[in-house]
């Protein structure tokens, strides 16, 4: 029996290449040991059959950002970085109608950055990325980047109260801040649609009942111009390269 070893060093020595390309070759999903993908470097093998896939690239890893269906409930806050998106993803499952041709990788949801916070009753759509071009864009553009809101409501609403959500007369001041306009309008008789910038968590819940209005269920369908579209409750799905938010 061969003393088992990491990973990385057996393919390295296989290679005839540096420690850190065994370890990008590992990651990147091109290695097989005994027919199974190993993403991980450090796993142990002895005498194990080990493959390198023939079309194994070194090329670094584009960076992927995944788009999640947030069930309601489920807590989706930045606070504990990447614990709490590896928490969002932990029990979802990749969308059947995911036409990116990525191939899932464990890298992919063990460094993505939660970075469009959502309410915890809330549902809807959560963006979740690598990438710091995202990062920057919905970060940098926060207050002036366009989100879609269904909102179910209860109550009765009051004398000019929805002229007053889109404020037409004055503005809603929340945390001591003037909120930016909002158009708002009925969908049925217990839904309206919000599409607001700047979206600040509990503005919507404030506003309904400063109209007489509870808000009873909350999704959200779009950030910017990225739509949640057929995601199911725990459903996720990669960007696709034309996307742009």
């Amino acid at each position: 029996m061969t003393e088992a070893v990491r990973l990385a060093k057996r393919l390295a020595e296989m290679l005839s290449c540096s420690r850190r390309e065994a370890e990008q070759y590992i990651e990147g999903g091109w290695v097989t040991v005994d027919g199974v993908p190993i993403e991980e470097p450090q796993f142990r093998v002895s005498n194990q059959t080990i493959v390198l896939d023939k079309d194994a690239s070194l090329l670094a890893m584009t960076p992927v950002t995944l788009l999640l269906h947030k069930p309601a409930g489920q807590e989706a806050q930045p606070d504990n970085g990447a614990a709490q998106a590896a928490a969002l993803l932990s029990g979802a499952m990749q969308s059947p109608d995911d036409r990116s041709g990525i191939r899932p990788l464990k890298k992919h949801f063990s460094t993505v950055e939660l970075v469009t916070p959502l309410a915890t009753p809330a549902s809807g759509l959560v963006v979740l990325t690598q990438d710091w071009r995202v990062t920057r864009k919905l970060r940098e553009d926060a207050r002036v980047m366009e989100h879609e809101v269904i909102v179910d409501v209860g109550g009765d609403i009051k004398s000019g109260g929805l002229e007053r959500l889109n404020r037409l007369d004055h503005g809603f001041t929340y945390r001591g801040a003037l909120l930016p306009p909002a158009k708002v309008s009925w969908q049925s008789e217990t839904r309206l649609r919000f599409a607001l910038k700047g979206e600040v968590p509990g503005q919507i819940a404030y506003m309904c009942e400063s109209v007489g209005l509870r808000v009873e269920g909350m999704k959200r369908l779009r950030i910017g111009r990225v739509a949640m579209s057929q995601l199911q409750p725990g459903q996720w799905r990669y960007l696709l390269p034309h996307e742009r938010f």
